[in-house]
C-alpha cells in the first residue's frame, strides 16, 4: 500500500505555493492536522486552500491508511475528513478518528430548516452567502411551536441551538447589525454556511416535507433521544 509516512522532497510548488518567501509552507502534515480538527475553508485561509489542491492526490493516498476520505468541493470552497463505512460486517471496526457528535431533535430539525432555507436560496440565484438575522431564524422555528409560545424563552432556545450549530461549523456568527427599530439595537446575523449541503443532501430534502409532519409530532411530545450527525 503506497503511503506518504516518508515525504517525497517538495518542489518549488509546494514548498511555496503562492510565490512569495515570506508566505507560509505547506506540506501534508500542515493539512492533515487542522483537516482532522475542523474544516478547511477556502475563504478562511487561501495559502491552505491552494496546497491542498496542489497536493490533495498524496493527502488522500495518506488519509486512506488511516480509514478517511477526502471531501473537498472546489465549487463551493470547503474540504473535511470523512470515516469510511465499513465495506460488509464481517470487516474489522476501526477506532473513530472523526467523531460522531450527538445532536438534540431540536438542533437537528434547525439544521434541516436551515438547509431547506438555503436550497430555496441558490433556487433564487442571487448572492452566494446566504445570511439571517435571528429574527428570520425563529421565524423558520414558530410554525412547528403551538400558539402563544413564550417569545422570550423562544428567543433564548434558538440562540442555545444556534450556538450549538456554530460549534459543529455549519453557521458562522457575523457582526451584528443595526435594527430598524432603533440606532443602538444591534441584532444578532448569521451565515449559514455551505458545508451544510454535504451532511444534509438532495435526497434528505426530497422527503423534507413527510419529516416536517414527523417532526411537528415529536415537538408536542416530551424530548426521547438525540440522533447522530
Amino acid at each position: 500500500m503506497h503511503t506518504t509516512d516518508t515525504p517525497d522532497t517538495p518542489d518549488a510548488s509546494e514548498m511555496n505555493l503562492g510565490g512569495n518567501p515570506s508566505a507560509p509552507q505547506h506540506d501534508l502534515s500542515s493539512l492533515v492536522i487542522p483537516l482532522l480538527k475542523s474544516v478547511l475553508y477556502r475563504d478562511e485561509d487561501a495559502q491552505a486552500w491552494t496546497a491542498l489542491l496542489k497536493l490533495q492526490a498524496r493527502l488522500r493516498d495518506y488519509v486512506a491508511v488511516l480509514a478517511l476520505d477526502l471531501v473537498l468541493d472546489e465549487a463551493e470552497g470547503y474540504a473535511f475528513l470523512r470515516s469510511r463505512s465499513a465495506p460488509d460486517e464481517d470487516a474489522p471496526k476501526l477506532p473513530r478518528l472523526v467523531a460522531r457528535r450527538p445532536l438534540s431533535f431540536q438542533v437537528s430539525l434547525l439544521l434541516a430548516l436551515l438547509r431547506k432555507k438555503l436550497a430555496e436560496f441558490d433556487a433564487s440565484g442571487g448572492d452566494t452567502r446566504l445570511i439571517l438575522s435571528r429574527d428570520a431564524v425563529v421565524e423558520l422555528v414558530r410554525v412547528f411551536l403551538p400558539a402563544g409560545s413564550n417569545e422570550s424563552r423562544l428567543m433564548d432556545q434558538v440562540e442555545t441551538h444556534l450556538n450549538k450549530i456554530i460549534d459543529l461549523g455549519f453557521v458562522r456568527r457575523l457582526k451584528p447589525q443595526a435594527s430598524s427599530v432603533g440606532r443602538t439595537a444591534q441584532e444578532p446575523v448569521y451565515e449559514v454556511r455551505r458545508i451544510l449541503k454535504a451532511f444534509v443532501d438532495a435526497q434528505w430534502l426530497a422527503d423534507f416535507d413527510l419529516r416536517l409532519a414527523a417532526y411537528q409530532a415529536q415537538l408536542s411530545a416530551p424530548e426521547t433521544g438525540a440522533a447522530d450527525e
